[in-house]
């Protein structure tokens, strides 16, 4: 008995060296395709089309090096300025900033866009879309209509016509930018729960239930809102890697207000400002984001700035505002940027230099180093990277 089980080992133990070295090639060439996969992501970019641009266009970008090439773009998309995306990658959604503005919607296969349909916003110049988490509904912020349009989304990637649509009515004290509602943006909280639009003209922050059963998906009977200083311009927002803190970017008075953010009610925390003391010209703070390790907050500033600043997050979730940093962005009209998923790369759009600029990111630091990488693109608005 002891022989023959003795044989049987011998014979498995032979037999697996000698499929050894089809093993190893097998683990390298699986280790080489991961490799392969994590150092190439494709950036989608959103712009205007005034000045010759076709509209999406479509790059590979390199996580290794920072360096892209472009594979592919749309055809005459008037202004798809903003974007999103699904999270399988297989459809893509634009507002499209014009006056009677819309909302396009394509599929995503082999690097190129294929425009499946249109729909309009029944409202003026949407800038900006966002898709719920659970992927059942769109919605378009439209900027001169004062406005929010929401659009069912079905399985194949097409929308329905507009289903829920809310107006908003106000203004506040600047007489040149803020004499009606201006929807700015349209953003969910990190569990999906509540769709949160910050008004430019009417200084506030709406924040809306948000379910999706029968019926219309906001609940604006229940909804509440922020009211943010007069003059101020809510624009963009992010919140905490936790999702119990909010960060309002206002570009009025290129400031940020902090609130702590617990079941669709906000306590105001800190409000800090996103260029120094000594700074006299006029702000443009744009877009916020914070960093993958939630370590970090960026802002854009726009105007005679045109920089990125760059906070340090507490751990009560206030932002460290004596150890602000300020960065270049070798561009003028910083508008949206992104940080790759990794957490190594920054890039961000110049509308009026027409160039998107490559940052390396220190982790530690959390400051940005120009690579010298540029991408070439007129009037840039939106980057998707993924």
């Amino acid at each position: 008995m002891f022989a023959y089980i003795n044989k049987i080992f011998y014979t498995f133990f032979y037999s697996m060296k000698s499929n050894i070295k089809i093993i190893a090639v097998i683990a390298c060439i699986f280790c080489m395709q991961l490799i392969s996969k994590a150092q190439n992501a494709n950036l989608l970019v959103g712009t205007y089309t005034q000045k010759g641009s076709q509209g999406i266009y479509v790059y590979n970008f390199d996580t290794a090096t920072g360096k892209a090439i472009e594979l592919s773009h749309t055809d005459s998309i008037v202004s798809p300025e903003f974007l999103t995306i699904t999270k399988d990658h297989q459809f893509v959604y634009a507002v499209n900033e014009t006056k009677n503005g819309m909302v396009s919607a394509f599929s995503f296969k082999n690097n190129k866009l294929k425009l499946l349909q249109q729909k309009p916003v029944n409202s003026d110049d949407p800038c900006f879309i966002s898709l719920s988490p659970d992927e059942h509904n769109i919605f378009a912020a439209n900027y001169s209509g004062g406005s929010i349009t929401q659009f069912h989304r079905f399985a194949d990637g097409t929308i329905s016509n507009p289903q829920q649509f809310i107006q908003h009515t106000g203004k506040s004290i600047s007489t040149t930018r803020q004499d009606k509602a201006h929807v700015h943006g349209a953003f969910f909280s990190p569990k999906g729960d509540y769709l949160l639009t910050p008004d430019l003209g009417m200084d506030q922050v709406f924040i809306y239930p948000y379910k999706y059963a029968s019926g219309l998906p906001l609940d604006i009977k229940n909804a509440k809102s922020i009211i943010s200083n007069p003059g101020s311009g809510p624009r963009h927002i992010a919140f905490s890697k936790n999702g119990r803190v909010l960060y309002v970017s206002e570009e009025l008075t290129g400031s940020i207000s902090v609130y702590q953010f617990e079941k669709g009610q906000a306590t105001f925390l800190q409000k800090v400002f996103t260029h120094p003391a000594s700074y006299k010209g006029v702000p443009g703070t744009a877009d916020i984001h914070t960093s993958t390790d939630g370590l970090f907050l960026y802002v854009s500033n726009r105007g005679e700035e045109n920089n990125i600043a760059k906070f340090a997050i507490l751990s009560n979730g206030k932002l460290d505002e004596k150890g602000m940093a300020l960065f270049s962005t070798a561009g003028k009209r910083p508008r949206n940027f992104t940080i790759s998923e990794d957490g190594n790369w920054l890039l961000v759009a110049n509308q009026d230099t027409d160039n998107i600029i490559v940052f390396k990111r220190n982790k530690i630091t959390g400051d940005l180093i120009n690579t010298g990488n540029e991408i070439k693109v007129s009037m840039p608005v939106c980057l998707v990277l993924f």
